[in-house]
């Protein structure tokens, strides 16, 4: 979760004044506030492009009648936030993305105009090869060059990542870049994406048996908690990973490694009824047992997840991340542990937030 203060936490659960910004950063370099009237930022875990932003604004002078007007999908960006205006005038800001202008429509004569935005994972998507790419070294370096490939000057935080070598892997002309970027994140047991301050961040999945919950959505007085959709389902689910690896370019040798789900506890415990349901993934890029270990347990942790999924509707929390663990507290007392995996963040006063959950376990 976005770093917030106690009492940031403690408004959102309470009638309190959202606001919202949407700064406007243009090819000329001119730096601006865009009136706005509403529209949502959506977070999905399982999309490549991790965010995407919808922004509603009244001023149809903003459609762009050629390439030099000031709001352009030639290379303009946007920044969202939204944070509360306390009783005393002060205000708390959260980002929810840093995002490249890539459409901009509505009627010319009555709006409204609506700007469609990317986070930064786009950018790098969308500079396909055109010559075959070798990447070669550590994971780290390796993710990191194929980011700043595209974008020189990206911010890449890397420092709760473990670097390991990697196999020498090489793409073909018109492969996509971001997608090869997260193929040599997993060989480490990483995910890589683009955080709300356009930073990009290589770094694994919480674990939901031993993280601190970021928030907890508590029903009941001073609770952000509303309702909650909850599904159990085995369809797509697997308990076990068999991650392999093998660099023909430098001949290395053939390494593999299992990771199962080995919690007796767990209904999709290995060994237990559930049976054994194990899922494979390769790559050249994985050298050592060690690497194929570290992959094969990131995937683990998606794959085991539909097994219990919910929908859950509280008060908007524009600092959650995907991947926090959550403590849910239901209004007959009973608690559980959930992780985040999607959710959309309003733009207006709206209190619709739902966020889809992927896992979920008896919590205290």
């Amino acid at each position: 979760m976005y770093p917030v203060s106690d009492r940031f936490l403690a408004a959102i659960a309470e009638y309190h004044t959202p606001v919202t910004e949407v700064t406007l950063y243009r090819t000329d370099g001119i730096v601006e506030q865009l009136a706005h009237t509403g529209g949502s930022v959506t977070v999905d875990r399982g999309s490549s492009v991790r965010r995407t932003c919808s922004i509603t604004l009244a001023d149809t002078s903003l459609i762009p009648r050629d390439p030099t007007a000031k709001l352009s999908v030639y290379g303009a960006r946007v920044r969202v936030t939204r944070g509360v205006v306390y009783t005393d005038g002060t205000r708390e800001l959260v980002p929810l993305g840093t995002f490249r202008v890539d459409e901009i429509s509505g009627d010319v004569d009555e709006g409204p105009v609506t700007l469609q935005g990317k986070s930064l994972e786009a950018v790098v998507s969308d500079d396909k090869f055109t010559a075959p790419y070798r990447a070669t070294g550590t994971a780290v370096s390796a993710v990191t060059a194929l980011i700043r490939r595209s974008l020189p000057d990206a911010p890449v935080d890397s420092s709760a990542a473990t670097d390991a070598a990697i196999g020498a892997r090489t793409w073909d002309v018109e492969a996509d870049p971001w997608e090869a970027a997260v193929e040599v994140a997993a060989a480490i047991g990483c995910e890589v994406y683009a955080d709300p301050d356009g930073v990009f961040v290589i770094a694994p999945l919480p674990d939901l048996l031993t993280a601190s919950p970021a928030w907890t959505i508590a029903a009941g007085e001073g609770g952000a908690y509303i309702k909650a959709d909850r599904t159990t389902s085995a369809d797509g689910v697997y308990n076990g990973v068999l991650a392999r690896g093998e660099s023909t370019e430098t001949a290395t040798p053939p390494v593999s490694s299992l990771v199962v789900d080995n919690d007796p506890g767990s209904p999709t415990y290995w060994s237990g009824p559930f049976g054994r349901r194990p899922t494979f993934y390769s790559s050249s890029t994985l050298i050592t047992v060690g690497a194929c270990t570290q992959a094969a347990t990131l995937l683990l942790q998606s794959a085991r997840a539909p097994n219990a999924t919910a929908d859950i509707s509280s008060l908007p929390n524009p600092a959650l991340a995907p991947g926090d663990v959550l403590r849910v507290v239901y209004p007959d007392g009973t608690k559980e542990l959930h992780q985040a995996s999607s959710f959309t963040v309003p733009l207006d006063v709206s209190s619709d937030f739902t966020i889809r959950t992927i896992s979920a376990k008896e919590g205290t």
